[in-house]
């Protein structure tokens, strides 16, 4: 760590001195509603559970912030902090063995799910054709995890903290001059797991440095391996804006 800050230091100095660079800042907010989030801990002897099944899971109101910047309009480097928290409670119908603690039905149970990714992104944005532009990269994504299960009694949890690859895209085709639907998003598949974070909806440019969105996002993924079973699918209903300097 104390060797890469300084270089993450020069890194961004040299970029900041370039005469053809473009900073951004990306908001989005909305309502994120759990589709299903399937739960074993340990992963092989812990109670596979679905989580919206048993309790009874509110819909939770996120945010997500993202600091951009572009070289020479083809070159676009960017962090992202995407925090996600649920929770649920209510009664179950089986018994749970989480994290070798045994929760009873006959207990009132209340659950917490955070999933909280921070990213570092980098795209290389193809020449525009047409009404067409594309762009690939790939992102560096750090997975901070934690699932707690808490009755009257007692609690239990498991947290996960890990680096995870993805392949990064943008595909915009702009409808109109001020007009566009855009496909962008993360997403890879492995052999322990997988990982797709999608958007898709429309862009409105009222001028040359902001544009507005509005639109659908799809969180899905999980791991299957021996300390923790999850597969989660979260729907995100979108509104946001993206602001250049």
């Amino acid at each position: 760590m104390h060797k890469i800050l300084p270089l993450l230091f020069c890194f961004t100095v040299c970029l900041t001195l370039s005469s053809r660079a473009q900073f951004a800042i990306d908001v989005e907010s909305g309502a994120a509603f759990t589709g299903y989030n399937e739960i074993q801990v340990p992963g092989g002897e812990g109670t596979r559970f679905e989580l919206t099944d048993q309790l009874d899971v509110n819909n939770s109101f996120f945010y997500r912030i993202r600091l951009l910047y572009t070289l020479n309009n083809k070159h676009t480097f960017s962090v992202l902090y995407a925090p996600l928290n649920i929770k649920a409670q209510g009664y179950t119908t089986k018994d749970i063995n989480f994290a070798e603690q045994i929760f009873s039905t006959a207990d009132a149970l209340n659950a917490s799910y955070k999933f909280n990714s921070y990213r570092f992104t980098y795209r290389y944005l193809f020449p525009r054709t047409g009404n067409f532009q594309f762009g690939l990269g790939a992102t560096a994504k750090i997975r901070d995890a934690k699932i707690e299960l808490e009755d009257n009694e007692k609690s239990a949890s498991t947290t996960d903290l890990g680096f995870v690859p993805l392949i990064n895209f943008r595909a915009e085709w702009f409808a109109k001059e001020k007009l566009s639907v855009l496909l962008q998003g993360d997403a890879l598949v492995g052999k322990q797991g997988r990982a797709e974070d999608i958007f898709l909806g429309g862009l409105f440019y009222p001028n040359e440095d902001v544009s507005l969105k509005l639109g659908y996002r799809i969180l899905e993924g999980g791991a299957d391996v021996d300390q923790v079973y999850n597969f989660s699918l979260i729907h995100y209903a979108v509104i946001g804006a993206t602001v250049s300097f």
